[in-house]
């Protein structure tokens, strides 16, 4: 993986400090143990759809703007677990050796990039770039690059050397608190995502301009013409599809519970 940003490592760690000592045990081992339980998930998210499943059996859901916060919320006993993607899971657990991971899958999805309903010709575009990239292992080396096997991740970096931007510009609606698939580097935005968008923006010709916001924002901007794209680890849903189109999925994700650890 990617080296992480001062400020997510910053947060990642502020929320390491915070104790558990006091609050009650873990009560989720399993996903049978969800209906009745307090679940967190990031607002707007595959998680939040898969956890409202849960709220007609008795579980309350706790919707947080960013999973930094749900974090904290687990650490301090405010809910009993969490629904999350696999990656930022681990980066979090990572840093915070009283949370865990458990080993049973919670949902496995694929992830695409959604585009305005009315813009089917850049969808097929991206559609025909990310073909392109399948084909020629530029896409494998990416994604192996952040979420490979030890021995080649961190080994391989997209370098864009398009200077023809006469496409236009490619803007990228993204929430970048979700490593490795998005996430700050000093100031700039760096990612799986953000390495895939360029090297689809090369492609058509056009110059990324990535655009930060909460979440729950980037179907909106998509479909108010704000952004051109949303990559933020999006899997297609049918609610989802009512707003925006989705083009083929470019990679593959596990949700996965984290729980205290004891």
């Amino acid at each position: 993986m990617k080296k992480l940003s001062v400020l997510f490592l910053a947060a990642v760690m502020m929320i390491s400090l915070i104790g558990c000592s006091s609050v009650a045990a873990n009560p989720v081992n399993s996903i049978d143990d969800l209906p009745g339980k307090t679940i967190g998930v990031q607002l707007g998210t595959t998680g939040d759809i898969y956890a409202s499943d849960y709220e007609s059996e008795g579980s309350t859901i706790e919707r947080y703007n960013k999973t930094n916060d749900a974090v904290a919320a687990l650490k301090q006993g405010k809910i009993d677990c969490i629904i999350i993607d696999d990656m930022p899971a681990q980066v979090f657990v990572e840093k915070n050796t009283d949370l865990k991971i458990l080993e049973e899958p919670f949902a496995l999805e694929e992830y695409a990039i959604c585009v305005a309903k009315e813009n089917a010709e850049l969808k097929d575009a991206i559609n025909g770039a990310l073909a392109s990239l399948k084909a020629d292992g530029t896409l494998d080396k990416i994604i192996a690059n952040y979420v490979g096997d030890d021995d080649v991740k961190g080994t391989f970096k997209y370098e864009s050397t398009n200077t023809d931007f006469s496409g236009g510009q490619l803007i990228m609606a993204t929430e970048a608190t979700f490593p490795p698939y998005e996430y700050y580097d000093s100031d700039t935005i760096v990612g799986l995502d953000v390495d895939m968008a360029q090297a689809v923006a090369d492609m058509l010709k056009m110059e990324l301009v990535v655009e930060n916001m909460d979440f729950n924002a980037i179907i909106t901007a998509v479909q108010t013409g704000k952004a051109n794209v949303g990559i933020a680890g999006l899997t297609i849903t049918e609610e989802r599809l009512q707003n925006v189109d989705f083009t083929d999925p470019y990679t593959t994700a596990t949700q996965v519970i984290v729980v205290r650890a004891k």
